[in-house]
């Protein structure tokens, strides 16, 4: 192979190495609109997941400050072992409970952080879908200082 054909062979490969193969995400607030109008986790939760009862488990880690300065941003980080199609969060401190719902597969390292809005104390649960088929669930509790979303 001549030093031309190598080059054109190379510059060929690494433009197929940057195309993106098939991604593809669900769009939930289209899929299960319910999900996001759902006034309280277990109607959220049921609008999500169907009727299946989560169990509760310790391969789900949530970390959130016990006492939270102001609720307009209160920093929430949780993690899995479980091998998940889904891991959704949702809080029981706004008029909707919802909060968001990742996509997952086994090479995701299924950690997050996010930063939410709470109008008050309330409980943040995180959902895992197992792909088992099961739903398991871990829960935290966090105070919103006197004043709320002063933020």
């Amino acid at each position: 192979m001549n030093r031309r054909d190598f080059l054109s062979f190379a510059g060929s490969a690494i433009a197929l190495s940057v195309i993106p193969m098939n991604l593809s995400a669900d769009d939930y607030r289209k899929l299960k609109p319910d999900v996001w109008t759902a006034h309280n986790i277990d109607d959220a939760t049921k609008a999500l997941y169907g009727m299946k009862t989560p169990i509760l488990s310790d391969q789900i880690k949530i970390e959130v400050p016990k006492i939270n300065s102001s609720g307009a941003s209160v920093p929430v980080k949780f993690s899995t072992s479980i091998e998940a199609k889904t891991i959704a969060l949702f809080q029981d401190a706004n008029p909707e409970s919802a909060v968001a719902v990742f996509e997952s597969n086994k090479y995701d390292l299924q950690k997050y952080e996010v930063k939410i809005k709470m109008e008050k104390d309330g409980v943040i649960m995180v959902l895992v879908e197992g792909t088992d088929g099961k739903i398991y669930m871990a829960k935290a509790t966090t105070q919103v200082a006197a004043g709320g979303c002063e933020g």
